[in-house]
């Protein structure tokens, strides 16, 4: 297979989340889109990867299937990563076909390789949460006038709390001040220390605060404020799967056949908790015990098609306004959504 040019210094342009995060479950998780019809096609091989956490957490069963030798309509190697700098060069110069990355580095990624990236799916929607340890916050006027503890400056929760408040008439920085720590785990210590009473977490950092911090609740979720306020089908989206466009052209019916695949796999973690959560921890993507209070109130899913086409579309389209270069500098054209 033809090689892409590698972009050299892509990855310091690219703002992303790097998250080890879900959201709550919810919409459509199997593949109920895809606008691809199904066609014969000869079984492939296909090397993937995917980020520890929610990105991995919907593959587990079918990684397991491949390890384990059961009958699959293609041949697939699974590995894992730690963050997007490991995944994204692999799979520009050819040694992945595809990879499960957050959903604006999809974006540049397309534009930094010229249409060469093509995304599969939607897999996981809507990460973050504001918890705070009382009962001031009940909607997102309350945070008028709060500090919110919060990582990812730059990244997807400036940009969906930056969003969301607008839409709600505040704004970030104005009326709302916002913290900003360098990890997560900062954030869960300022907490637990005392010295912040309101943060913004993803999930599994908020299973994690509320194991550390008495009392720590859950008070708005973003992903359904986000459908609240949110007026152009758009979703929140977090992760994506993407692969090579000379890939998907060689074998677009074994492609397909992999999202088929990969839904099932999804439906049944959503299906079967305890089970999945054991996977999961046994192949270190997040530990076994966090994974399964986590799982209920994670948003993995698999949504294909035109409803991911609308989906992400217009969760770049948000993106694109606040900051055009953390989609790459452009909006990608139709070619980018497989199947829509």
């Amino acid at each position: 297979m033809k090689q892409t040019k590698l972009f050299a210094l892509l990855m310091s342009a690219v703002l992303v989340l790097g998250l080890a995060a879900c959201g709550e479950k919810g919409g459509n998780s199997a593949g109920s889109s895809s606008a691809v019809s199904s066609q014969a096609a000869e079984p492939a091989a296909y090397s993937i990867a995917a980020l520890k956490g929610p990105t991995a957490m919907g593959l587990v069963k079918l990684m397991h299937d491949a390890e384990g030798g059961e009958d699959l309509a293609n041949d697939y190697t699974f590995s894992l990563a730690a963050s997007p700098d490991e995944v994204t060069p692999k799979l520009i110069q050819g040694e992945l076909d595809m990879a499960c990355v957050p959903a604006n580095l999809a974006a540049v990624l397309y534009q930094k390789t010229e249409g060469e990236i093509v995304t599969l799916a939607v897999n996981t929607l809507g990460v973050l949460y504001i918890v705070e340890k009382g009962n001031a916050v009940q909607s997102l006027g309350d945070l008028a006038g709060m500090t919110i503890v919060s990582a990812g400056k730059g990244a997807s929760p400036e940009q969906a709390l930056r969003y969301l408040l607008d839409k709600n008439g505040d704004s970030l920085g104005g009326n709302v001040t916002v913290d900003w720590k360098s990890e997560h785990s900062e954030s869960v210590a300022a907490l637990a220390s005392g010295a912040a009473t309101v943060a913004l977490l993803p999930q599994p950092f908020v299973t994690v605060a509320q194991t550390k911090v008495e009392g720590l609740r859950v008070a708005l979720d973003l992903n359904k404020e986000w459908d609240k306020l949110a007026d152009d089908g758009s979703s929140l989206v977090t992760g994506v799967i993407v692969a090579r466009k000379d890939v998907v052209e060689e074998n677009p019916g074994a492609v397909e056949a992999f999202l088929k695949e990969y839904a099932a796999s999804v439906d049944w973690v959503n299906g079967n908790v305890p089970e999945a959560a054991e996977l999961i921890g046994s192949y270190g993507i997040v530990d076994a015990a966090v994974a399964e209070k986590a799982l209920p109130a994670c948003n993995i899913v698999c949504i294909t098609g035109d409803e991911m086409k609308e989906k992400l579309s217009g969760y770049l389209s948000v993106l694109f306004e606040q900051d055009p270069q953390s989609v790459g500098g452009a909006l990608p054209e139709d070619v980018f959504y497989f199947g829509a």
